[in-house]
C-alpha cells in the first residue's frame, strides 16, 4: 500500500525584482499527515540558503486546479490549460510559482491513491495532534 508520496516537478519562480527562475521543487505527501501537502524548494533559490518548504492542504492544491482558492498565504488557481500558479506570500515577499498541471494531476492521483477523499480521518493521529497542540500552548 502507497503511503508517501514524492515527486520532483519542475517549476517557474516569478519573483517581482529578482526576474524568473527555473528550477526543481518536490511535492510531497505523507500518509500520516493526510490533510497536508508540502512542496519544498531547493536552497539555492531561497533567501537564505537553506531548502524551504511550504505546507497547505491537499484540498486547496485540488480546488486550485479547477477554480481560484486560498485564502492567507497560499493561492492557486488554473493559469492557462497547461499550467497551474501557486501564489506564496511571506515576510520577504511574494512569489508566483508557474507549474505543469500534468504534474500535478500526477502527484494527486498518487495521494489519493495512498488516502482517499473523505477518508483522512481515518489515518489522523489525534492524541499526537492533541499533545503538539499542548506543547505550543505559552506557559502559564
Amino acid at each position: 500500500m502507497l503511503t508517501d508520496v514524492d515527486r520532483t516537478v519542475r517549476v517557474r519562480i516569478l519573483a517581482p525584482g529578482s526576474g524568473d527562475q527555473d528550477t526543481t521543487a518536490v511535492l510531497r505527501y505523507h500518509r500520516e499527515d493526510p490533510l497536508a501537502v508540502y512542496l519544498t524548494f531547493p536552497a539555492s533559490v531561497s533567501l537564505d540558503g537553506t531548502d524551504v518548504t511550504w505546507t497547505f492542504a491537499r484540498s486547496l492544491l485540488t480546488a486550485g486546479l479547477r477554480a481560484p482558492s486560498g485564502d492567507g498565504d497560499v493561492h492557486i488557481w488554473p493559469y492557462d490549460p497547461g499550467h497551474t500558479m501557486i501564489e506564496l506570500r511571506g515576510r520577504e515577499g511574494i512569489a508566483l510559482i508557474d507549474l505543469v498541471t500534468a504534474d500535478l494531476h500526477t502527484f494527486l492521483s498518487r495521494a489519493y491513491e495512498a488516502v482517499p477523499a473523505g477518508q483522512e480521518v481515518h489515518h489522523l493521529d489525534v492524541d499526537a495532534a492533541l499533545a503538539a497542540l499542548q506543547d505550543c500552548q505559552p506557559p502559564d
